[in-house]
């Protein structure tokens, strides 16, 4: 490509709203950042360093789309920084599209646009890369709170314990009594025993007046 457009005539496809015409660029993106060229080398590293990072944990194919452009990108403009002249690190990316009225750019430098705009996108919608949303992990910690609190309603105990704040254990069955907790047996009813039956004669008269309160036999 640069050997076919470096030093020849514009090649026109689309009139001279469209043309193809090869040029150095020691900048950024669209001949930004002149005279930069180190730090933007240093910064395409970084770029690529932690897009290969993330990608371990990528599970979301909008975002892999969306880095892999970022990716495509920033590892194209570099292989130019390194390999191309005058010296390593501060070699100048080749440009060739050049539309009418706006500044000259590569594939590359499209592919990095695309991709963070499409990052921003994915951003504002709260997709996460790992294929989630956000708001998805309240919503789950509240549905595995719910099971729970259903299993343990509120005043509910289990057998041989108190309720709560009384901290008193009550034995059932021989069971053991947590340790420091009252004891409190639970005792049989009492019954009394059965009066014996009144025999026939033994008739007893209450006399009332001043003798009120003995009992004569007669």
């Amino acid at each position: 490509m640069v050997a076919k457009l470096e030093y020849h005539a514009p090649i026109d496809i689309i009139g001279d709203w469209l043309q193809f015409r090869a040029t150095r660029n020691a900048g950024a993106a669209f001949g930004m950042g002149q005279g930069l060229t180190i730090v933007l080398t240093v910064i395409a590293t970084a770029v690529v360093v932690v897009i290969l990072r993330l990608a371990r944990k990528l599970n979301s194919l909008p975002w892999a789309i969306a880095l892999g452009l970022l990716l495509g990108g920033a590892f194209g403009n570099l292989t130019d920084r390194i390999f191309r002249a005058p010296s390593v690190f501060q070699g100048h990316v080749v440009d060739f599209i050049a539309p009418k009225h706006f500044a000259i750019f590569n594939l590359a430098d499209s592919a990095i646009v695309v991709g963070g705009c499409l990052i921003v996108l994915l951003s504002f919608l709260g997709l996460q890369p790992d294929g989630t949303r956000e708001g998805d992990d309240d919503g789950d910690e509240a549905a595995e709170d719910e099971p729970a609190a259903e299993a343990h309603p509120a005043g509910a105990t289990a057998a041989g314990e108190s309720p709560a704040g009384t901290g008193t254990a009550v034995e059932r069955d021989g069971g053991p009594v947590s340790a420091g907790a009252t004891k409190a047996v639970v005792e049989p009813a009492r019954t009394e025993p059965a009066r014996p039956a009144k025999r026939a004669g033994d008739d007893h008269a209450v006399e009332s007046g001043p003798d009120a309160g003995h009992t004569r036999i007669s």
